[in-house]
């Protein structure tokens, strides 16, 4: 024995005295120490579905434990003990055909203890095979021959096949396991000669033969199987175009395909032939992942054994379908909007998404054509609708398509055009049961009035809005229905239904009419208002209550009315609300409260605001007293109206309240000295005159005492022409000018210089200016009808002395802006010193003061007319000594009668 025969012979033992004493285990599995033995009656692998008895004994007895079963992790409980080391365990109908059984030892508290375990196997006897067929293609150098097994045994099944001729002689037999195919050489096989092919099956429970399959080579040809060059998909993503080829003619072949996505069942395709070579798929999902087979049939061999002549199916060839574009007009409609100046229309156009079944992917936009022929773009629009364009007024419909990054649906016609037909009707719309839905119907017009028309509908489209106006929405309705269900509506909301007609002509004219999807109570009252109120019944008004507080149709208004005395009486009355929103009411007498409500058909809503109203007073005592008081106003006033006196003062408040400028007294220009000379001495002047004006002095302001020097006191007498003593003399300063003239200056304060000197003229003359004079002088230059005294020499006069012959004077005084006059009744001073002054007096009141300028320096004026004074006053006045310049004679009439 050489080296390595003893090397390998030591190796050898090694390795089987290892496996023996140290076999090889698992990772986590540890080695099992059997405590006995388990087996099984009958022994595996058994048949399904039989009953099974187990026998599990320990090696020895041990006290306070029991022997259990577990089949499949479940405890058998079907025992019974054969002794201390064996218990017996009954299975009933096993139909796992793999089981585990294991033994254990249980005691109370402790670790249960394996005796052992055992692998149960089942089956089932094999079934007949059934449905053999032999194919053999054109060009193959094999028949494959296929049969059905049946159901599986779950055991090692045999298939024995064995080919005959038809006098028995076996030319082939072969052994597969479990298989459902076997390849027969076509070398073996004569072209002409008929064949029996037999199949076998057995197994442990028994073995099934096949009937025989009897075939031809000529009979089992089929075509060849064809391959799958491209695949092309639509764009539509809906249909795929196959491109496949075959080694022989297609004249007499048909093709089929078949499909499926993720490994799924295979699914037969809508193929379409479209030519040779071409085959269409319809149905298709987009962007799927496809995996296509395809085979040909053969079309000109009679099927008398109900057998197809088709090739076996090609390799699969997979692809992904690309995403689809929108396929289906758009539901579109429009909103017409007033023409524009420039003969432009604002059309907005409205529009529904499409299914998003009938694409993939997002919309990108919508564009919008003018008319169908998507030759002219108006404007592309977002995603969102509605969107308003401007159109020429001629322009007859518009067009929109969605665009997708697949494709672009087809144009959907947007009719502008109105056609004049006879409009659709609606004629019923009933609020649905749960309260968000109308059912609404209508009618179009009959043949008749169409053929007049002459329109044709093509389709409906309902619209609806809530009042007040809110979002449009707009329903399209084919035209072979007359009815329709609106939803998405809110309870106690009112909505303007409107339906239009489109017709071959246009679009008809709207039918509208309002309706609520389930009417509620109204949330408020209606505000109330008294118009008027008397004893026993009152007119009231209330405003309409505002669209969205109504929730509803009011059906009638109901006004109550609470007595507010101690009776609290209630009194209700319904009113309709059809009629006026004002009424008159009968109501008893006293005030009292007034309500309203508003009703629907859902029942009566809240109260209104609450007014509170009384009768109104009767007014007879209030016009009786200002009757009284008008009346008794009006007579003081016209008693005071008749004196003078009262007139005079009113006149005098009226001008101490006035501005300065209405106390001044204009001067006449035709009682200006200078305009008289030049009137006079007009015919003497000639054209080439050198005469001017008399120079005028300078004039500078004087002391009071040089004053004195230049004007001496004047000593006045008064006697009494009518027998009365003579009164003390005063002596008065007087400012004199040259014996014709005498200045005169009064009121100051009031009067500014008057350039204007009294003409010297006659006594009538003076007499009748005086007069005019007295006519044109305002009202505050006159004294009241009692006392008045005319006051033009206020500043001559000032430092006068008068001798008085009559009784002593009065102690009132007249005050005539700022000079102050004493008062005497029936007095007439007469000045000798070239003037006179004339003063007359009844006893009751002095008529009038006049003064006159005399004519003639020392000569005694009397006046020519008469009044009602009876006594007089004569005050002679003679100037002693002095030059006295610039004088004039001053001539005064009483006009007491003119005054009257």
């Amino acid at each position: 024995m050489n080296l390595p025969s003893t090397l390998w012979r030591f190796i050898i033992i090694l390795l089987s005295f290892s496996i023996k004493h140290f076999s090889l285990l698992p990772a986590g599995c540890q080695r099992l120490i059997p405590l006995g033995n388990l087996t099984v009656e009958p022994a595996p692998p058994f048949l399904i579905g039989s009953n099974l008895t187990v026998y599990c004994h320990t090696n020895e007895c041990k006290r306070g434990f029991r022997i259990s079963l577990e089949l499949n992790g479940e405890t058998v409980n079907s025992l019974k003990k054969v002794n201390c080391t064996t218990m017996m365990f009954r299975l009933f109908n096993v139909r796992m055909p793999r089981s585990i059984l294991i033994c254990e030892l249980k005691g109370f508290d402790q670790k249960p203890q394996t005796v052992n375990g055992l692998d149960l196997h089942g089956g089932l006897p094999p079934d007949k095979p059934e449905h053999i067929m032999c194919e053999l293609s054109r060009s193959s150098d094999f028949i494959d021959c296929t049969w059905e097994r049946g159901q599986k045994t779950h055991i090692l099944t045999t298939y024995n096949i064995s080919v005959n001729r038809e006098n028995g002689t076996q030319i082939l037999f072969d052994q597969i396991q479990d298989a459902e195919e076997i390849t027969i050489p076509r070398a073996m096989i004569d072209e002409n000669t008929k064949y029996q092919l037999i199949i076998t099956a057995y197994n442990h429970f028994g073995a099934s033969q096949s009937d025989p399959f009897t075939f031809c080579v000529k009979d089992i040809v089929i075509p060849d199987t064809p391959c799958i060059m491209q695949i092309e998909f639509g764009n539509n993503s809906m249909t795929a175009i196959l491109q496949w080829k075959t080694s022989e003619s297609s004249e007499h072949l048909r093709s089929d395909v078949r499909l499926r996505t993720d490994n799924a069942a295979w699914e037969v395709g809508e193929e379409t032939e479209l030519s040779e070579g071409l085959i269409q798929v319809d149905g298709l999902r987009p962007l799927t992942e496809y995996e296509f087979q395809m085979r040909t049939c053969d079309t000109s061999r009679s099927n008398s054994s109900k057998r197809s002549f088709c090739s076996k199916w090609s390799p699969s060839v997979a692809g992904r379908s690309p995403g689809k574009g929108p396929s289906q007009q758009l539901h579109a409609w429009r909103m017409l909007g007033s023409l524009g100046t420039n003969g432009l229309r604002m059309v907005t156009v409205l529009w529904q998404p499409p299914s998003p079944d009938d694409y993939t992917g997002a919309v990108q936009e919508y564009k919008i054509f003018l008319g169908n022929d998507q030759k002219q773009e108006v404007t592309s629009c977002a995603a969102l609708s509605p969107c308003s364009v401007q159109v020429p007024a001629e322009v007859q419909a518009l067009s929109i398509s969605a665009v997708t990054l697949y494709g672009m649906s087809p144009p959907a016609n947007v009719p502008l055009r109105l056609s004049g037909d006879v409009r659709s009707v609606l004629r019923l719309l009933a609020p649905a049961a749960n309260g968000s839905a109308v059912f609404v119907s209508w009618s179009w017009p009959g043949e008749k009035q169409r053929s007049t028309s002459g329109g044709e509908p093509l389709h409906y489209v309902l619209e609806w809005t809530s009042v007040p106006a809110a979002e449009l929405q707009w329903q399209k309705v084919a035209k072979d229905q007359n009815n329709t269900l609106i939803t998405g509506l809110t309870a106690g909301v009112r909505y303007n239904v409107s339906l239009y007609a489109v017709t071959t002509r246009g679009v008809s004219a709207p039918s509208s009419r309002l309706v609520y999807s389930k009417e509620q109570k109204p949330v408020c009252g209606p505000n109330v208002s008294v118009l008027v109120h008397e004893a026993r019944r009152i007119q009231i008004q209330w405003d309409e209550l505002p669209v969205d507080k109504q929730k509803g149709f009011i059906t009638n208004y109901t006004i109550y009315l609470q007595m507010l005395d101690f009776s609290n009486t209630q009194l209700s009355k319904t009113v309709s609300a059809s009629g006026p929103r004002q009424t008159w009411l009968d109501c008893p007498e006293g005030a009292l409260a007034l309500q309203l409500t508003a009703s629907t058909s859902a029942g009566e809503g809240q109260w209104g605001n609450r007014i509170c109203s009384q009768p109104e007073t009767p007014a007879v005592g209030l016009v009786i007293w200002t009757v009284f008081i008008l009346t008794l106003f009006i007579a003081i006033i016209a008693n005071l109206m008749c004196w003078s006196c009262v007139r005079e003062r009113i006149k005098q408040k009226c001008i101490s309240w006035g501005p300065a400028w209405l106390n001044e007294t204009l001067p006449k220009p035709e009682n200006s000295n200078a305009i008289r000379l030049l009137e006079q001495y007009e015919s003497e002047l000639s054209f080439s005159s050198t005469h001017s004006d008399p120079p005028l002095s300078p004039i500078s302001l004087i002391s009071q005492e040089e004053r004195d020097d230049v004007y001496p006191t004047i000593h006045i007498e008064i006697s009494q022409v009518e027998s009365r003593p003579t009164e003390p003399t005063t002596e008065t300063p007087l400012l004199m000018s040259d014996p014709g003239t005498m200045l005169v200056d009064s009121q100051p304060e009031h009067v500014n210089y008057k350039p204007q000197i009294a003409t010297l003229a006659p006594q009538g003359e003076e007499v009748k200016e005086t007069e005019e004079e007295q006519r044109d002088v305002p009202s505050f230059w006159e004294e009241d009808r009692c006392v008045r005294f005319g006051v033009l020499l206020e500043g001559f006069l000032s430092s006068v002395e008068m001798g008085f012959t009559d009784q002593p004077l009065g102690q009132t005084l007249s005050s005539d802006s700022g000079l102050l006059w004493p008062k005497t009744p029936k007095t007439t001073i007469a000045l000798n010193g070239g003037f006179s002054l004339e003063r007359r007096a009844t006893e009751n009141d002095v008529e009038a003061d006049s003064l006159s300028l005399d004519l003639q320096q020392g000569e005694i004026m009397t006046p020519d007319t008469a009044d009602t004074c009876s006594s007089q006053y004569t005050v002679q006045t003679t100037l002693k000594s002095g030059y006295f310049p610039q004088a004039a004679a001053v001539s005064s009439t009483a006009l007491c009668d003119a005054q009257r």
